[in-house]
């Protein structure tokens, strides 16, 4: 490199781009970074993301699109739906049946007139006991009362579970089905209990049946009649999500039929 005569260079410092970003690289790898000034990587932000998604999409499922509880709707139409069987199947068979429900679940009952008392149904699986869903429960009011549901009333007893079946299957079995005649029905679950009905019981618009069961007159009674004649008791049993009180109804109507109600949502 050239040198004047007073000892200074006499080329001018190279001010090519290039020239000037190695010199910044190379004062800035001497120098230490500030501690906790790391960023985050990618994959950090990717697992949060999936994380995020995960949430939505749960609150997806449970809510459904529109916001609504998806799960207590499935169970609502669910129940709904075999009830319209159970009543079909009892007019094609003549036979009585009734639900039978506990706080977390029910199961179909009915009324053989070889043993006289009420039994299990253990012939169709469409009818077999089922549970709810974890954090939904079921709330029953009879004439007006409301019931204190046990899941007690959802076991079967071992000499039930093994009575003949035959009665709930052979429509030949059940000529003598006291269709039409409530009241014969009515005493013989009344002798069962002692003659007597239980105390507090309403009375049925549909004769002197019992209806509002304060407690079991017998370990296989239901609380809710679905007669083969399209009659039943007074009724009101609502689906409830719990914590929320958000809750859907099916309810007995004086025409016979069961309405459905709609999703109700707590008041604020």
């Amino acid at each position: 490199m050239p040198i004047s005569a007073i000892g200074t260079s006499t080329t001018e410092p190279d001010t090519r781009p290039n020239a000037v970003h190695a010199v910044n690289r190379t004062r800035l790898q001497g120098r230490p970074r500030p501690a906790g000034s790391r960023g985050f990587t990618l994959i950090e932000l990717m697992v949060v993301v999936l994380i995020i998604c995960a949430v939505i999409v749960g609150a997806i499922i449970s809510l459904g699109a529109t916001g609504k509880d998806s799960q207590l709707e499935r169970e609502r139409d669910r129940l709904a739906a075999i009830m319209a069987y159970v009543r079909e199947r009892g007019s094609m068979l003549t036979l009585e049946y009734g639900l039978r429900c506990g706080q977390h679940g029910y199961r179909f009952v009915f009324y053989d007139n070889r043993s006289m008392q009420w039994t299990p149904e253990t012939v169709d699986d469409t009818l077999r006991p089922r549970r709810l869903p974890a954090g939904v429960h079921l709330e029953l009011i009879i004439e007006g009362h409301p019931i204190v549901l046990d899941d007690k009333a959802l076991k079967i007893r071992s000499s039930a579970a093994s009575a003949p079946a035959a009665s709930a299957s052979s429509p030949a079995g059940n000529v003598g089905s006291p269709t039409g005649n409530i009241a014969s029905l009515a005493g013989n679950i009344a002798s069962s209990s002692g003659g007597a009905a239980p105390p507090g019981a309403g009375t049925s618009p549909l004769g002197n049946m019992p209806s509002s069961f304060d407690y079991q007159v017998a370990n296989d009674t239901p609380q809710i009649m679905l007669f083969s004649n399209g009659d039943t008791n007074s009724f009101a049993l609502s689906i409830v999500r719990d914590g929320v009180n958000r809750s859907a109804t099916l309810q007995s109507t004086d025409d016979g039929t069961i309405k459905v109600s709609d999703i109700i949502e707590p008041q604020p």
